[in-house]
């Protein structure tokens, strides 16, 4: 419905291929381990919960037997209520899988119909209940809100319900609309109507305080987490860090080229038949690119932007649009210490203050 990330349905038949494959890829980015400092890992993507703990057991092994992973101090697994088996997840943190990322969503049946999910409210709680079972004690939950037809109250209780399990992490994310989505022609073709500003700006503001009142500690636009429960491996992204990516249609950074494999799962394995990296596009970030991703990024963290980051060829066009846009947000935002940063009521303008920073 909302999602654009790549994904395949109804494929038993090419699971054992794909494993190959991406067993193959893994094998060929050892040769280049030495450029790579690994301190987390994230299997994301499809329901990575339902792989069978004998062939994850096959991919923590390779991953070991490829990289130095004695630094990995935390290790996620993303999981769909209802299709996280409490053995498997049992297996899984006894091989090392330490954070859980639940993708709850909503606790609302109409609206995690709208949202095609295929879970119900029940499915929610036993699973996160067996996670904690199983061992897990940093687990984050996503959910979402600025949803057509989702009353504000609809989505207080659906939040308070979800922090009374007492997650480690939350992920609160604004519905947003994005081309060649089900949502996107929807909206397009006027069946559905987005919630105005003012509505979305209502939701963020009582998601910030009801968090704040919780215990929970915003770092970014869209994350709380307990105490030193931040997601260390989003970290990595948003700091504009390198990471290395496996599987179709994954991006990866090696500190200067940007990179993304073939989306097409049945080309992803021919590729990598043929021992060939997956590769489709590849780019260099120039001086601009650098500090532009600096900047959008950065500006979304509580921490900022370390301006020293920033390229010598593009500090001084920054500070120029600083200094310009300051009567605008200047209120919003922190300039002290090297670091660039928006205060607490200024974190829902984010995407806003990073356009007019920009460096064109």
């Amino acid at each position: 419905m909302y999602c654009d990330f790549y994904s395949v349905a109804d494929r038993d038949e090419t699971i054992p291929s794909f494993f190959e494959a991406l067993f193959n890829e893994i094998r060929l980015y050892a040769n280049h381990k030495d450029i790579f400092f690994i301190d987390s890992i994230f299997i994301g993507g499809g329901t990575p919960s339902l792989i069978s703990p004998s062939i994850m057991a096959q991919l923590i092994e390779l991953l070991h037997l490829s990289f130095d992973l004695s630094k990995v101090k935390e290790f996620t697994i993303e999981a769909n209520p209802g299709e996280a088996p409490i053995d498997s997840l049992k297996e899984f943190h006894q091989m090392g899988i330490n954070r859980l990322s639940l993708g709850a969503q909503s606790l609302n049946p109409k609206i995690l119909k709208f949202l095609s999910r295929i879970h119900d409210t029940k499915q929610i709680y036993e699973t996160f209940d067996n996670a904690r079972t199983a061992g897990f004690e940093n687990i984050n939950c996503d959910m979402i809100f600025n949803i057509p037809n989702q009353s504000l109250n609809t989505w207080k209780h659906d939040l308070s319900k979800i922090a009374s399990l007492d997650p480690e992490h939350l992920s609160c994310y604004s519905l947003t609309v994005e081309n060649g989505t089900q949502l996107y022609n929807l909206v397009k073709n006027n069946k559905v109507s987005m919630p105005l500003d003012d509505e979305s700006f209502n939701f963020y503001d009582w998601t910030q305080q009801f968090l704040l009142e919780n215990q929970y500690h915003q770092y970014e636009v869209s994350n709380w987490s307990k105490d030193n429960k931040k997601c260390f491996h989003n970290l990595h992204y948003w700091r504009i860090e390198p990471y290395l990516a496996f599987g179709p249609s994954a991006h990866g950074f090696d500190g200067q080229i940007r990179y993304s494999n073939i989306r097409n799962i049945d080309t992803y394995i021919k590729s990598l038949d043929k021992n060939e990296l997956p590769i489709q596009n590849q780019e260099e970030l120039t001086d601009k690119n650098m500090a532009n991703e600096l900047i959008g990024f950065g500006l979304r963290m509580k921490e900022g932007i370390k301006l020293n980051k920033i390229p010598n060829s593009q500090i001084s066009i920054l500070n120029h649009n600083i200094e310009k846009f300051e009567s605008k947000w200047g209120k919003y935002m922190h300039n002290q210490n090297g670091r660039l940063s928006l205060k607490s009521n200024g974190m829902r303008f984010a995407d806003a203050v990073a356009i007019d920073l920009i460096i064109e």
